[in-house]
């Protein structure tokens, strides 16, 4: 089941793109660091998190941090600006729970009938976010994003998309055209996403060094999801 859900990036299948790529990935970057985390950055990502999610390895709740960050908001916006600086990810961090849920209507042996659930530590999840948001603020300020892109895209939604291919077809149906519809559904896309092509992208759109050294070293470990600890066996 682990095989399945995270699929191994096998160096073997490489083309020379992909060498050269997977090459260039180990290599630093020459932009400028970005300012670091504010107090405000990591309360607003705590805030964020949701009362009712199970803890990860070290059973520590959003509620339990929540509470320590109210205490102590300087100690915990200093161990994540720590990771920031060396561009670490700490190991504990990768570790989680994976929970197998059997998808709703689809109970059956078969592996790909089944949900990985992984449950994080919550130091890990406050340090992505916060990683995440920066990015994307980058990112946006850079023009970088697709306009036509609406998932994962701040005030989009699918909602937005459907309206947009309404206006589409609005205008064919005017002009008396002919409108096709293609939907793609890609198997296993986020399962089997590629951390040197992340990487090359990010490049690309000329990311500050700290944020991109600290995504450096989340990817490669997260290609194999995270360190199995744990199997919990529960129905949707």
């Amino acid at each position: 089941m682990i095989r399945h859900f995270t699929p191994e990036d096998n160096q073997n299948n490489d083309n020379e793109y992909h060498k050269q790529l997977r090459a260039q990935a180990q290599e630093s970057i020459g932009t400028p660091d970005d300012k670091e985390f504010t107090e405000q950055e990591i309360k607003n990502a705590v805030a964020s998190m949701e009362h009712n999610k199970a803890p990860g390895e070290d059973g520590i709740t959003s509620e339990i941090f929540k509470s320590v960050v109210k205490i102590l908001p300087g100690y915990i916006t200093a161990i994540h600006n720590g990771c920031l600086r060396s561009g670490t990810f700490p190991t504990r961090w990768k570790k989680g729970k994976i929970l197998p849920v059997t998808k709703l209507g689809k109970e059956s042996s078969e592996v790909s009938k089944f949900r990985p659930i992984s449950l994080l530590n919550i130091g890990g999840k406050v340090l992505e976010k916060v990683l995440i948001n920066t990015i994307n603020h980058h990112v946006f300020l850079q023009g970088f994003m697709n306009k036509n892109q609406y998932g994962f895209t701040p005030q989009k939604g699918t909602i937005d998309a459907a309206m947009e291919i309404k206006e589409i077809v609005k205008e064919g149906l005017a002009a008396g055209d002919v409108t096709a519809l293609v939907s793609l559904d890609v198997k296993g896309a986020f399962d089997a996403a590629w951390w040197p092509g992340i990487l090359k992208e990010l490049r690309a759109c000329g990311c500050p060094k700290n944020l991109y050294e600290l995504k450096r070293t989340i990817l490669p470990s997260a290609q194999r999801l995270c360190q199995l600890t744990a199997f919990d066996w529960r129905e949707e």
